[in-house]
């Protein structure tokens, strides 16, 4: 029932390889997970082991109307992914402007997933303001933002903590604790990245729900198509997924108890 939200100001954070991973770990908690994949990029289905000869997707396909559970892909990682799909700039922008016209096209299906009490749905987002992203605002419990363990994550905090980067009306009012933050990449060996990590933990608190190391493990995964966990899963980088996977099952499980309305999780 939970939906739990990537998102990143900026690219090249490693937020899909987290999804995947995330999503993985929370399947082997024994729930049934989703990952919905609104990135473009169409990434989040060969990190969880689709042939790269798969190329369909739900978003992709929207002009043509399409289905979006015969879109659905079983994956080798356990996970049911609804990929994007791919598509050229002028397919990225059509699709952009339909979904913006009828935001029920990704709306309902997520509503559709979310039914199952049992269900975990985890979605990947375009890094910065994306058309998808007030649609996933509106149904998810967490707003996982992505940030680098590094001096740059710093002049981003302002951003983050006005909202700024997820766009404007809607998600303008979303407020901790339902934006957490995870630190990717932390380099335990750089002194820079550990005092960088040291001083975003320390402005954000309770925000801060994980943090996962810097690992060859994480790129070596990606290179033989499985989420590290899976890959590696006696890795630092995997157990550091899993710490954030109980954080974060530790955090909707009230929510999903409670079964809040639809908007009823954004403060006044």
């Amino acid at each position: 029932m939970p939906l739990i939200c990537l998102a990143s100001p900026k690219g090249g954070v490693g937020k899909t390889s987290l999804a995947a991973a995330l999503a993985a770990a929370l399947r082997r908690c024994g729930r049934r997970v989703f990952a919905v994949d609104c990135d473009p990029q169409n990434a989040l289905r060969l990190h969880l082991g689709l042939p790269i000869t798969d190329t369909a997707g739900y978003l992709a396909q929207l002009a043509q109307r399409a289905d979006w559970r015969a879109c659905l892909r079983a994956t080798p990682a356990g996970v049911e992914l609804l990929p994007h799909g791919d598509a050229d700039l002028r397919g990225r922008l059509a699709a952009a402007a339909l979904l913006d016209a009828e935001p029920d096209l990704l709306a309902a299906p997520l509503r559709a997933l979310l039914a199952d009490p049992a269900a975990i749905v985890v979605a990947d987002t375009p890094p910065g303001a994306s058309v998808a992203l007030p649609i996933l605002a509106e149904q998810a419990a967490i707003m996982l933002v992505v940030l680098l363990a590094d001096a740059g994550s710093t002049a981003l905090l302002p951003d983050l903590e006005s909202g700024r980067f997820l766009g404007q009306g809607t998600l303008a009012g979303l407020r901790a604790p339902r934006i957490g933050v995870v630190l990717n990449q932390v380099d335990r060996r750089s002194a820079l990245s550990v005092a960088a990590a040291d001083g975003v933990a320390g402005h954000l608190g309770p925000r801060l729900m994980g943090a996962v190391c810097r690992d060859e493990a994480m790129a070596e995964a990606l290179a033989h198509q499985r989420p590290v966990g899976l890959h590696a899963p006696q890795s630092a980088a995997a157990r550091d997924v899993e710490d954030l996977a109980a954080a974060l099952l530790r955090e909707i499980a009230p929510a999903a108890a409670a079964a809040p309305a639809t908007l009823g999780w954004l403060r006044a």
